[in-house]
């Protein structure tokens, strides 16, 4: 069989997460319109069909010029995850010409020996694909161009294809019944955040951090999640818990439903709000968040 790692790479929102949930035919990892929703490196696994092949996908926090220490830390989980790698697959948005971001994220891949293919995503909407896939073809040269939309599921096979190609014979990294790397309380409190994302406005989704506290399983088939959403101000508090209540309330809904969708077991899901002054800017608390683990 053929096996290997790939990354997925680019500025913020080209779709990467996207791309990913496409590629395996389910939802692993969380999606907004907002940038940097993905903060970590997370593996997805695609199984191929009768042991073929196996694509351990890495997908990464989008490129771009810090502002604090947490810009700095989804940076640096990305250019993690450009080690040990058989391919990556640079994510470009077809409706735009490269940004100050594309090129800095083409700047981050000048040391890497891994092929690497640009994907033109979000074809469906492209005006001028000529004229943006000659653009970004100017800034490097491309081991392969693949012409692609996640959101309507048009060149993945070719993209597969190609990734597949660039891997070299090797046995699987990862048995058949795991899709990632990564702990059901991990998936769990990236669930409720991409609620916390989709609800609020402005900076908040990006001030917003989710622990799970506590997750058991309770009697006839349920499980019980107690999770904690912080936040830097007490007036974002206020905005996040809503009138009367009604906002986190949503929030909690919408997450329990996609939650128990995940688990494929009934939830009982109870959020709490708290403060915790600057914790974009503190080393400890990105940690104790998870996002640093990477290193």
């Amino acid at each position: 069989m053929k096996s290997g790692f790939c990354t997925l790479w680019g500025r913020p929102n080209t779709g990467k997460s996207t791309l990913l949930n496409a590629l395996l035919g389910r939802k692993h990892v969380i999606t907004s319109p907002r940038p940097q929703t993905t903060r970590h490196r997370i593996a997805g696994v695609l199984h191929g069909p009768d042991e073929e092949f196996q694509i351990v996908f890495l997908d990464t926090p989008g490129i771009h010029e810090p502002q604090h220490k947490l810009g700095e830390t989804l940076v640096k989980n990305a250019k993690s995850a450009l080690d040990d790698i058989e391919c990556v697959v640079f994510v470009a948005d077809a409706t735009e010409v490269p940004h100050d971001d594309d090129r800095l994220a083409i700047e981050g891949l000048k040391r890497v020996k891994a092929p690497v293919i640009l994907a033109l995503n979000k074809i469906d909407a492209a005006r001028d694909l000529e004229g943006v896939r000659g653009a970004f073809k100017k800034l490097r040269a491309f081991d392969t161009v693949v012409e692609i939309s996640a959101l309507e599921n048009r060149g993945l096979d070719e993209l597969k294809r190609q990734i597949v190609a660039r891997f070299p014979d090797g046995e699987p990294y990862f048995p058949p019944e795991m899709g990632g790397d990564r702990s059901s309380e991990f998936h769990v409190e990236e669930l409720i955040r991409e609620q916390a994302i989709l609800q609020l406005r402005a900076e908040i989704p990006h001030a917003v951090a989710v622990a799970v506290e506590q997750m058991a399983p309770r009697p006839n088939d349920r499980f019980y999640v107690e999770a904690i959403i912080y936040v830097e101000r007490e007036s974002q508090k206020k905005i996040v818990i809503g009138e009367g209540g009604a906002r986190i309330k949503e929030i909690g809904l919408k997450a329990r439903e996609e939650i128990e969708a995940w688990l494929g077991k009934k939830v009982f899901l109870e959020i709490r709000v708290k403060v915790r002054d600057k914790w974009r800017d503190d080393d400890l608390w990105l940690s104790r968040f998870g996002i640093s683990e990477r290193g």
